[in-house]
């Protein structure tokens, strides 16, 4: 997956409490092959019009938003089924960050594997976040992994990045789980190496 450090960009408000991941990514294109890429199916039947042309009015769908890689979102987000895909969506649009006052837990989890940054901020922060980019579009966030802090504009602050310390070194570093693990490489292979002649039956 490819590293997170620091993101600096414009944000996309999507509006809803209790997204699930049907709405970020309808179950039908999970068949689709991923080497095609996700991205295209991201909020598919929300972003578009009863006849399936793009709606304008969606926030995603508007001038400038192409260029944005976070997302501020309202509660719950990415509840719902444990499908990946709602990740893998994001993550092909070239979303990095998603800002929330409360993510699906299986959501929250599969976003950290896949190197999507969740950013929980109190409702408070986010409300006010929010009504600040209604006014102010161009406003940039940055989120700092590296720093362990967001930076929203205006007056808003800057605010603590907590997530659990593993996954901050996995995503920091670009690692998923599996490549982690092969980074211990030396040590597994000693360890075999020794436990075979204390051991040699195990060979048999």
């Amino acid at each position: 997956m490819r590293a997170f450090v620091r993101e600096a960009s414009k944000v996309v408000v999507i509006p809803g409490m209790n997204c699930d991941t049907d709405q970020i990514i309808p179950g039908r294109f999970l068949k689709s092959d991923r080497a095609q890429g996700y991205g295209q199916y991201l909020f598919h039947d929300i972003r578009r019009t009863s006849a399936g042309a793009l709606d304008e009015a969606f926030p995603l769908n508007q001038a400038g938003a192409e260029t944005a890689t976070i997302l501020l979102v309202e509660d719950n987000f990415g509840c719902g089924s444990s499908r990946e895909g709602a990740v893998y969506a994001l993550v092909d649009h070239g979303i990095r960050a998603v800002i929330g006052p409360s993510f699906g837990d299986i959501f929250y989890n599969n976003a950290l594997k896949n190197g999507l940054l969740p950013v929980r901020l109190n409702p408070e922060i986010c409300r006010a976040l929010a009504d600040h980019l209604a006014h102010a579009k161009d406003g940039e966030v940055v989120v700092d992994l590296q720093a362990s802090e967001v930076v929203l504009p205006g007056n808003l602050g800057t605010h603590p990045v907590v997530i659990d310390a593993f996954a901050r070194d996995c995503i920091l570093r670009g690692l998923d789980e599996i490549d982690m693990t092969f980074t211990f490489m030396e040590q597994i292979q000693d360890f075999e190496a020794k436990r075979l002649a204390s051991h040699p039956w195990l060979d048999r």
